[in-house]
């Protein structure tokens, strides 16, 4: 039978999220029914509540940072079993059989994968709903082991903020010895600082903003290079292995570009669509030096992430908020009055 589900849900582009309740589907043989306890709240979760990108399909459950405990398991499940602490990020199925698939590189599906929310289930064509609610039903396939001890709290952003700057950090294999910039003090940002510098690299810390030293500090900057001042920049010029760019919204990455070192990869990965300002390959090709993208992690990919944050105590910097606090958190969240992530918790959809 399917599951009554109680969420937060946008009902148009210009709605408050208001209490919806709704059906999760009937369990299937490799489910399993997570109870949810924390979701954090992203960018994407604005954007999509409020039809930013153009293709959200109403009602929609946001979240896609899901923190929970497993009630209950499917006749074919052997990885979990009832009461473990489990995640769901971003992703809930793929096609399972094209080549980044096989890589375990579900976020690069050449189907398309399955997000949480506002998908398409790819056997029954319902709309996906997301972890602002108290539980969800995913395949097995796509639900991650969170390491004991790990601060469910502060997990939960690791599904999504901690991925998006995992995964590029180990595609260009950093280490001790790296050079690693990242540019943008937010939720992602604040996740790069503190496994850039975990992983082993000299971290730097790019900003455009006065006075964050002591909190870039905290979370592992060795340095802060003030982005508007030319005479830092050009103190860093030639210097970094891979920079990190967690910036959300349209900027000139050309003064960048100068302090890549040779070979160096600049990465985006906050950041969709058209860049104002072309690019200038002037640094480029003199230098071998790259401009990238990157999206989140897959699940082998995302599980390893937790397993490291698990080994050496990292979790993400959260406020938790109730449930019924989440339309000022999106007002709070465009103005960038967050340190560095909120985080909902689940138990005030009681209240």
């Amino acid at each position: 039978m399917p599951l009554n589900a109680l969420g937060y849900a946008a009902q148009s582009a210009t709605a408050d999220l208001a209490p919806f309740h709704f059906e999760r589907r009937d369990p299937r043989p490799d489910d399993v029914v997570i109870d949810i306890l924390y979701c954090g709240v992203c960018h994407s979760d604005l954007h999509t509540a409020r039809n930013d990108w153009g293709w959200t399909t109403y009602p929609i459950v946001p979240g896609h940072e899901i923190i929970g405990r497993v009630r209950e398991v499917g006749a074919q499940v052997t990885r979990f079993k009832v009461g473990d602490a489990v995640g769901v990020g971003c992703m809930v199925d793929s096609c399972r059989h094209c080549k980044p698939c096989e890589k375990g590189e579900e976020q690069y599906c050449k189907e398309g994968s399955t997000f949480t929310y506002g998908g398409q289930d790819r056997h029954d064509h319902t709309t996906t709903q997301g972890g602002y609610s108290d539980q969800i039903v995913v395949s097995d396939r796509f639900v991650l082991k969170v390491p004991d001890g790990l601060d469910l709290k502060g997990a939960a952003p690791l599904l999504c903020a901690g991925i998006t700057t995992w995964s590029p950090l180990r595609h260009w294999k950093v280490g001790p010895g790296s050079q690693v910039a990242v540019v943008g003090l937010g939720g992602l940002g604040h996740m790069g600082l503190k496994l850039a510098k975990a992983l082993g690299a000299e971290v730097t810390l790019f900003t455009r903003s006065k006075g964050k030293e002591a909190d870039a500090r905290r979370l592992g900057a060795d340095h802060i290079v003030l982005s508007t001042d030319p005479a830092q920049m050009a103190a860093v010029a030639d210097r970094f292995d891979l920079i990190v760019d967690t910036v959300p919204y349209i900027h000139d990455l050309n003064p960048y570009l100068p302090t890549l070192a040779t070979s160096g990869t600049l990465v985006l990965v906050g950041y969709l669509g058209g860049l104002e300002r072309l690019l200038n390959t002037t640094p480029m090709v003199l230098g071998r030096k790259s401009v990238a993208g990157s999206l989140i992690g897959g699940t082998k990919e995302t599980q390893e992430l937790l397993d490291f944050c698990g080994e050496h105590g990292i979790v993400s910097d959260v406020e938790v908020i109730r449930v019924q606090e989440i339309n000022a958190a999106y007002e709070r969240l465009l103005k960038g009055d967050v340190k560095y992530r909120f985080v909902l918790d689940l138990a005030s959809l009681k209240a």
